[in-house]
């Protein structure tokens, strides 16, 4: 951070308690992107955005308020929004921590429009040598995010971090049959165009011919894109104020088998690209295991759930905005591969659906879901048959991890969750066919 904003967030803090607060934060964040994007396979635009946003939390008399502001900041005025803010609301305690300076960074060598635009390229020309009939549409984008949190506690911490965001979708389109591919990647400087091309390749080779589901009750493989199907309503359980609002269904189940025993999920911040080092609350994150071989070992907690519980925050406290109080939120959701390559998986499975893409909203946190099918393969003896169609799965996640479950060895990364491709049971498929 350069002296300016060190200024400031210290004058805001001192004006904040010269006016009468007990306690303040100010939370700051950056955001650059660089960013290329392709439609209908060419160049379309080249860009450059920054953003920068202030957030001011002040405690007088016990009540919180907050003021945000991007841009300039005048700090008086600032203050003086935050306190009458503050007037409005019931007392809490604050939701920060004490600590002294800390400065966390994860930075690699920065990427220009001239690096991005051949990589981009290089992908849609490996998608199409073998589909020339193929739209492509995405883009890579270069991005570097500053948050900073400093309080009247003492606390000072900033994590920079800098990454290559990759995105493409494939459109083919044959008569009234639409198809859509889409891949994503999070990576350094050193990204390779062949890895993500082969996968999109892959997955338009396996759908060029249309094939019906027979009739009777299959085994189904997520693959490792929809194997966040299962994995966001077991966060939801998971998250220690939905345990204490009494939203969970494993709220007295700690200790307890919640899973299939190859089940083993945990909570790793510190893995690179993905990580983060503290929460909104100023309390450092940590690896924690959740399930273990099935058994459900703890939960995650906000410094709020954490003192009901009469027990030390595990540094989930994240603001849903900057305007928003904290609430529980995993960072890096990471469930343990099993041993069964792809290949092997799809042996394993023999007959069966493999869902590789889903449309809907996905299961709440009563575990039902009812989704259709955007992309999926049938399966007969261990070998991909063609694309499926109007289809739709339904079940609910439960009951899926109680049944038998089989784990991939090859996992990646998913936006926040690190997982491998699972054949699950108990789904109920249904098509038109």
């Amino acid at each position: 951070m350069d002296e300016t904003t060190d200024r400031l967030a210290a004058e805001l803090i001192t004006q904040a308690q010269r006016a009468g607060a007990t306690a303040a934060q100010v939370q700051i964040e950056t955001h650059t992107a660089q960013p290329v994007n392709f439609e209908a396979n060419r160049l379309k635009a080249i860009e450059r955005t920054q953003a920068a946003t202030l957030a001011l939390w002040v405690w007088r008399d016990g009540r919180p308020g907050v003021a945000v502001a991007a841009g300039a900041v005048d700090p008086a005025a600032l203050v003086a929004k935050a306190l009458a803010a503050s007037a409005l609301n019931s007392p809490e305690p604050p939701a920060f921590a004490s600590g002294g300076t800390q400065r966390f960074a994860e930075v690699f060598p920065p990427l220009t429009p001239a690096d991005l635009i051949p990589w981009g390229q290089a992908l849609i020309e490996l998608v199409r040598q073998e589909f020339p009939d193929v739209l492509c549409q995405g883009g890579l984008s270069w991005e570097e995010s500053l948050t900073r949190l400093v309080n009247s506690q003492g606390l000072d911490y900033s994590y920079r971090t800098t990454a290559l965001e990759v995105g493409l979708a494939c459109e083919w389109v044959r008569g009234d049959d639409f198809l859509a591919v889409a891949e994503q990647q999070r990576t350094d400087h050193r990204f390779q165009p062949e890895p993500l091309g082969q996968r999109l390749c892959q997955a338009l080779a396996w759908a060029k011919q249309n094939v019906p589901i027979p009739a009777g009750h299959w085994p189904v493989l997520l693959t490792r894109k929809a194997a966040d199907l299962l994995w966001e309503p077991v966060q939801a359980a998971l998250n220690g104020r939905q345990v204490l609002d009494g939203a969970s269904p494993w709220g007295n189940r700690r200790g307890e088998r919640v899973a299939h025993p190859h089940l083993t999920c945990r909570q790793q911040p510190q893995v690179p690209l993905h990580g983060c080092p503290f929460d909104d609350e100023g309390v450092l994150t940590q690896p924690l295991t959740l399930i273990e071989q099935g058994i459900l070992t703890r939960f995650y907690t906000d410094q709020y759930t954490a003192r009901q519980w009469g027990e030390p925050s595990t540094g989930n406290g994240f603001r849903p905005g900057l305007t928003r109080a904290p609430f529980p939120s995993l960072v890096n959701w990471w469930v343990e591969p099993g041993a069964l390559s792809d290949a092997a998986l799809l042996r394993q499975l023999d007959t069966g659906l493999v869902v590789d893409q889903v449309l809907g909203g996905g299961a709440d946190i009563s575990g039902d879901f009812a989704v259709n099918v955007d992309l999926g393969y049938w399966v007969q003896g261990g070998h991909i048959q063609g694309r499926v169609k109007d289809t739709m799965i339904a079940g609910n996640v439960y009951e899926i991890l109680q049944a038998d479950l089989v784990l991939g060895a090859e996992a990646d990364w998913q936006d926040g969750s690190f997982t491998p491709a699972v054949i699950v049971d108990k789904i109920t498929i249904t098509s038109k066919d």
